[in-house]
């Protein structure tokens, strides 16, 4: 546009998400310049214009929408997610790009799609310009990522129904033995739901609760189960706002009214989605730090949009880096040369070739969008039983079994994290710990530096927890009463670690206090048994002289005045931490 070679622009997608992001994110500065195609109504005095396919199409029966503008009009046009409807030959929606023949026509995708019936590059060519995810990450344009596997019994070891087992509605169910593929497809296992529900709670519970999460379900029905799970176990958070979980699926208009909230930063709630297909793509979840994947993912077109959702980076609101969960070892496709290569040309499909797997005829197929831009998801019903003629009942094959009374447990769960070259590598807690905190501090002596010379312990806290460490779980696995600074420190640069306890003792011992008066001294040896009790990170907050024992000693302001005032209190703080640190120093 500067350069004047290129006057009128047309940017295509097929998604009302889509045209309104890119309105309101890249575009915005061509303000009054640009417009968006509405109810088919043409106004030609712009030079940018936003569309639908489907608000270009169908205008009556006789004439098409985009036969308003003569075929000379566009001098560029910008096709959105290009391996969709534009990307098949026989798409109803490549009229409009034949159409429009004499302009420059660029497509953008992040899954470039080659398969026995549709080709991207058939189309546009081969790409003028790549960019992987690992490139990505490494330039810090995209939030790097760790992989929490978690393995259930039922779904290791398969589960069959013990002789005479119905299903909630007193069906003899199947004898065979069910697996991981059949969960929530074919066989629904209340346990199983509620033991997801659980371990992603916990998971939350242990990093913040109020991190955007997306949990990918294999249909509309096990997203509406998954949702009433999340909520269960986050009955308190749900009491202070039922919108904390909310199913977003194709059906659920409540769910899809709460899609521009879930996705902007500033909005709290919802905090939890649960969906099927509808998120996988034109979600820009710029704050979304939790991936759970309890869904049969074969597709890796599919993979790839899923974690797209992660990668989005928000430093002003703290996201840079996010989790997988991943139920369904779906991140085996990882490990796939496809994942972050060169999508290779397969040959066009001849009207007698058969597809080698469903999964690849699912990956031919485009989903079906309505003419406002929203994908329309079909989940046929569980079939009922069936009367015939004599009277007998005969019961059809069912879509879904329900059952519950199931022994559901989880058998192992094992962290991946991304190497130097991009390849995610499974190791432990104290690897995976060690790893992260020297990307940010080469030596012990920077560390100690570093931690001596902040003001607020938490900050550091925060900022290593950022980069996905959590420091719950690493506890938990070392299993000592150790101080977040010893556990940093024995972890990450091998040092013999003392607890919270010894730390506490060791101050007392060199009699501290004696500079303090009465009063004053019996506040801080409070404020030490907490630190020994909770951690350096409780006693930094203000609020901790608001709970048993220090609010024995009066008001936080009464409190804080016998120190002298704010100032003087936080100082003692500070030499506090000092005495607590010191044989460290």
């Amino acid at each position: 546009m500067e350069r004047k070679n290129k006057k009128r622009i047309l940017f295509l997608a097929d998604r009302n998400a889509l045209i309104d992001q890119t309105k309101r994110g890249d575009f915005r500065h061509f303000k009054d310049k640009m417009t968006v195609i509405k109810k088919k109504k043409i106004d030609k005095s712009y030079e940018i214009y936003l569309a639908l396919y489907q608000g270009l199409t169908n205008y009556d029966e006789d004439k098409d929408a985009y036969r308003e503008f003569s075929p000379e009009f566009f001098d560029l046009i910008v096709i959105d997610e290009c391996h969709r409807g534009s990307a098949a030959s026989d798409s109803a929606w490549r009229e409009i790009l034949n159409y429009f023949a004499g302009a420059t026509h660029i497509g953008l995708t992040a899954t470039p799609k080659e398969t026995k019936t549709v080709s991207s590059t058939e189309y546009f060519g081969d790409p003028i310009y790549t960019y992987s995810l690992k490139q990505g990450i490494e330039d810090g344009f995209l939030a790097p990522y760790k992989v929490v596997r978690v393995g259930l019994n039922v779904d290791l070891e398969g589960w069959r129904p013990e002789q005479g087992k119905t299903d909630k509605q007193g069906l003899l169910v199947d004898d065979r033995i069910y697996n991981r593929k059949d969960f929530d497809k074919n066989l629904v296992i209340d346990e199983r739901t509620e033991t997801v529900a659980r371990k992603v709670t916990e998971f939350l519970k242990k990093t913040n609760r109020f991190d955007k999460t997306i949990i990918f379900c294999v249909d509309i029905d096990h997203a509406q189960r998954m949702r009433a799970a999340i909520a269960n176990e986050n009955s308190d958070l749900m009491a202070q706002n039922p919108k904390f979980v909310m199913q977003i699926t194709g059906d659920n208009d409540e769910g899809k009214m709460e899609l521009d909230n879930f996705i902007n930063p500033e909005e709290r709630y919802p905090v939890v989605a649960t969906t099927s297909k509808l998120m996988t793509t034109g979600v820009d979840a710029q704050t979304c730090k939790l991936i759970v994947l309890d869904s049969n993912i074969g597709s890796m077109t599919e993979f790839k949009q899923i974690i797209g959702r992660g990668t989005r980076i928000n430093e002003e609101f703290g996201k840079t880096f996010f989790t997988i969960m991943d139920f369904r070892n779906v991140t085996d496709l990882f490990a796939d040369p496809d994942f972050d290569g060169d999508p290779v040309r397969v040959k066009v499909l001849d009207e007698d070739d058969e597809f080698e797997s469903p999964e690849e005829e699912a990956e031919s197929l485009d989903p079906i969008i309505d003419e406002d831009g929203e994908e329309i998801i079909f989940d046929p019903p569980p079939y009922e039983p069936d009367i015939t003629t004599g009277g007998d009942i005969v019961a059809e094959p069912r879509e879904k079994y329900y059952v519950n009374g199931v022994n559901v447990t989880v058998l192992n769960e094992r962290i991946q994290y991304m190497d130097n070259n991009g390849k995610l590598i499974t190791g432990s807690l104290k690897d995976y710990t060690r790893e992260k905190v020297r990307e940010q501090y080469r030596t012990l002596s920077n560390f100690l530096n570093k931690w001596n010379q902040t003001d607020k312990k938490q900050a550091i806290i925060e900022e290593l927890t950022e980069q996905g460490i959590i420091f719950e779980n690493l506890k938990e696995a070392i299993n000592k009463e150790m101080d977040i600074f010893d556990l940093i420190c024995h972890t990450a640069f091998d040092q013999p670690p003392l607890t919270r306890a010894e730390r506490a003792n060791n101050v007392k011992k060199r009699d501290y206090f004696t500079k303090y008066g009465e009063q004053t001294r019996k506040v801080l040896e409070a404020l030490l048994e907490k630190y020994a009790d909770e951690g350096i990170e409780n006693i930094e907050d203000m609020k901790i002289l608001q709970v048993n024992p220090l609010d024995q000693f009066g008001s936080p302001l009464e409190i804080i005045s016998l120190f002298g005032g704010k100032k003087k209190y936080l100082q003692a703080i500070t030499e506090l931490e000092a005495e607590i640190y010191s044989i460290a120093s």
